[in-house]
């Protein structure tokens, strides 16, 4: 069928991918998957035709293909009739590979990124844990810092690529009081003494390993980690959109190829003296399904077009996954029905196509977490803000860590962040076999558990200020904490008319209404600036309230000190965009600030720089 998505560089492209599958992979499928591996020189050999950088620039050894190139051939990764095959090899062009190049090191990036699109090194995504699946935030494997290194313990499932791989990058709890916001990445080798790996036996996808994974005092260097510190939840939330719809495409390959093994099957069948596709009763059931075929693989690519234009489809590609496996489910299950008894046996491809379509609406999302993602858009009315213009195409839209260094603002292109699902970032990376890791209601639409409770101390000498004009009785909102991460617990101060100053770690509560405007706002910060947080720091952050008539302001920590000023002034570490709104809701502990990221209502150019910000002010009390 002719289409406006694929032109005649794709179809050349689809090909070459068919001729290699069909010669080099899909003649060995039985032979694998009896022997529940791939073998590495096929990795090296698809390394060698540059199928697994499509996506990475050339510079690491990658074609700086478009998505649709993409597409093309995770179209065509089912014709090696293998639903493992399809898995391991996913999971190593699109899915453990991502945070790597978005966030690694050049070291990290040459150590492990350019050999996995060599195909000489084979890398995996760990994520999911025993206790563990959608709620990443409870995730219980931790990491320690001792002298030079990382200390890992914890366990670790449903790992593609988890035995057979070189490298494992695992989510780890590097703060364990932080929830989400106390995750971090941190690449672990094969050989690494204490790692230990065993592989699940599945009903199917037998020819790619599926892992077990066991940390015991496993010591990684310091420099294994990838992006910043506690920012893994948003490195792993940032790239979904491309993995669903890397889903999808493999539904879509797989439900053609069904279809096309069908054909052939009920043109040479016959029954009642003539093919069994002259029947009506079949004939109608296929007609419906390549009509459910081509409507569905319409929304892929609609999606996908999206994606590569700079929008954030978060909805469309969760329709897409949805729609795509769940058809490719269907039509495995209708498709054998008409080979019969022979659509039972291991003799014909059917089999397989049943059993390993199974896991398409479990992996990268299952699909009851699609239909919520997809419920908040179409019923709540949650949008998912468009990706910034200039913003590199087609890596997954920007996350909102951003750990590269921060570009200088100009007034136009800021970093943008996604919703509910990519951190403007649209979805992301974890591994294609972690389930329903992907994301959580908890996670994703729920608030974080607030700070615990601080601890009593006494205080030691009060200073006034003068009191502020008359408020109306203060809401139940007016507790506030004035960051994007709450910070670490500190003793709680008495309160006086307007502020009390304690013992410990010096605190400051104030009773100040909370700010009714961005200009409230910003005159109360240097008050609440606390210097012995920000020794030795100097940075500087450019606010941008979209819905604000005094809407630019920058905040200058400098020497000890704090400043703001109206407008954009200098060069800027991190750039912030949301509305007022926003903004005065998390100041009001109305709205959790993981919740604004994850549902694009915040954007922030350096996470790093943000989390340190929060930190940097008193909180305002009641």
């Amino acid at each position: 069928m002719t289409s406006i998505y694929f032109g005649e560089e794709h179809e050349s492209f689809r090909r070459t991918v068919r001729q290699f599958l069909e010669s080099e992979v899909a003649p060995f499928a039985r032979e694998w998957e009896e022997a529940r591996r791939i073998p590495r020189e096929t990795f090296r050999r698809m390394g060698d035709l540059g199928f697994l950088g499509i996506l990475f620039p050339e510079e690491l050894g990658g074609t700086g293909a478009s998505i649709f190139h993409a597409l093309a051939f995770l179209e065509e990764l089912p014709r090696s009739l293998m639903g493992g095959f399809v898995a391991s090899v996913s999971v190593q062009s699109f899915i453990a590979t991502g945070a790597l190049h978005l966030h690694g090191t050049e070291g990290q990036k040459r150590r492990w990124l350019a050999p996995s699109i060599a195909g000489t090194m084979v890398g995996a995504i760990a994520i999911s844990e025993p206790d563990t699946g959608s709620d990443v935030a409870a995730i219980r494997t931790t990491a320690r810092r001792e002298g030079g290194a990382w200390v890992i313990d914890g366990a670790k499932t449903w790992i593609t690529n988890g035995v057979e791989g070189d490298f494992v990058v695992v989510a780890c709890r590097t703060d364990g009081d932080a929830g989400a916001g106390g995750l971090s990445l941190i690449v672990v080798e094969a050989d690494t003494p204490g790692f230990s790996r065993t592989k699940l036996r599945k009903m199917g996808w037998h020819s790619s390993d599926t892992g077990e994974l066991t940390f015991e005092n496993v010591r990684v260097p310091i420099g294994n980690l990838v992006g910043g510190e506690n920012e893994g939840f948003y490195l792993i939330m940032e790239t979904f959109v491309l993995e669903r719809l890397v889903t999808a495409a493999t539904s879509i390959g797989s439900t053609r190829l069904a279809l096309e093994e069908t054909r052939k099957y009920v043109l040479s069948r016959e029954a009642f003296g003539r093919p069994i596709g002259k029947f009506q009763a079949i004939r109608h059931r296929l007609a419906d399904l390549h009509a459910e075929l081509e409507a569905a693989a319409q929304l892929v690519y609609h999606a996908a077009w999206l994606h590569e234009r700079g929008e954030n489809p978060v909805a469309e590609a969760c329709m897409a996954k949805l729609l795509a496996t769940e058809l490719s489910k269907k039509t495995a299950d209708e498709c054998l029905q008409f080979f019969g008894g022979f659509g039972t046996v291991e003799e014909y491809p059917m089999e397989r196509f049943f059993r390993d379509a199974r896991f398409g609406t479990i992996v990268a999302g299952t699909s009851e977490i699609m239909r919520e993602v997809i419920a908040k858009a179409a019923i709540d009315g949650v949008t998912f803000p468009k990706r910034e213009a200039g913003e590199a195409a087609p890596a997954p839209e920007p996350n909102p860590g951003d750990l590269a260094p921060p570009a200088p603002f100009d007034g136009a292109a800021e970093p943008a962040f996604e919703a509910g699902e990519t951190f403007a970032a649209g979805d992301l990376v974890p591994d294609l076999f972690e389930a329903d890791v992907t994301e959580t209601l908890d996670s994703v639409f729920t608030e974080v558990s607030a700070a615990a409770a601080p601890a009593e101390s006494e205080p030691v000498s009060v200073e006034e200020f003068p009191a502020p004009d008359p408020e109306p009785p203060a809401s139940p909102l007016e507790a506030t904490e004035p960051s994007f991460f709450a910070p670490p617990p500190s003793p709680a101060p008495v309160i006086h008319d307007v502020v009390t100053l304690v013992t410990g770690p010096p605190s400051i509560a104030m009773k100040l209404p909370v700010p009714a405007n961005v200009v409230e706002l910003f005159e109360t910060l240097p008050i609440r600036f606390r210097p012995d947080r920000a020794a030795g720091w100097n940075a500087r952050f450019h606010f941008r309230f979209k819905d604000a008539a005094r809407s630019d302001w920058t905040v200058v920590i400098e020497d000890g000190t704090c400043r703001t000023v109206e407008g954009h002034d200098g060069t800027p570490d991190c750039v912030v965009t949301t509305t007022e709104k926003t903004y005065l809701g998390i100041e009001s502990g109305q709205q959790s600030p993981e919740t604004a990221f994850l549902l694009g209502k915040v954007k922030v150019s350096n996470i790093g720089a943000m989390t340190k910000f929060g930190r940097a002010f008193r909180k305002v009390a009641t």
